[in-house]
């Protein structure tokens, strides 16, 4: 399970009303941005995580889980696609939708009723499939930059609107 103390901080800068930018150092910086936002999680939140491989997308699904509550280990559903945890003070919905060939097989795991459910759903790799996802859908890119080093991650959060 990924634990991790929180006794750092990361930086912010306020782009405009629909684009935060966050500088993460480490991986529990961005587990720590990841349980902030999970603090505010309300009932039907869509959460798309995008990035390469290995910038911090599960790290941050942890975060964002521990704040809900849940103790479970979170780890990323590639081959599953999806895991669900029940046990915090709401379902969190963990997609990861890398696998996926088409956007119907969406459809035949029911997306729509955790998309629009009572839970938070969040989905790496969400990209992927943005033409399903609800309009008030929170986007997060998770970006590196070694000549910042290597731990360094941009994560960009943008709100209520589709990025191109």
């Amino acid at each position: 399970m990924i634990k991790y103390r929180r006794s750092f901080c990361i930086t912010a800068e306020r782009i405009n009303m629909k684009l935060e930018v966050y500088d993460s150092y480490s991986g529990e910086s961005t587990f720590e941005l990841g349980f902030k936002i999970g603090l505010g999680a309300s009932s039907g939140m869509v959460i798309c995580l995008d990035g390469d491989l290995g910038v911090g997308k599960t790290v941050f699904a942890a975060g964002l889980a521990e704040s809900l509550g849940i103790e479970t280990a979170i780890c990323s559903p590639t081959f599953t696609i999806l895991q669900t945890y029940e046990e915090g003070r709401l379902p969190l919905y963990h997609f990861d939708v890398y696998r996926i060939a088409d956007i119907s097989e969406m459809d035949e795991i029911g997306f729509d009723e955790y998309a629009f459910g009572d839970g938070v759903c969040v989905i790496e790799w969400g990209s992927m499939i943005k033409e399903i996802l609800p309009e008030d859908t929170v986007y997060i890119t998770i970006t590196k930059d070694f000549k910042r080093g290597a731990d360094y991650r941009r994560i960009e959060i943008r709100q209520q609107e589709r990025p191109e």
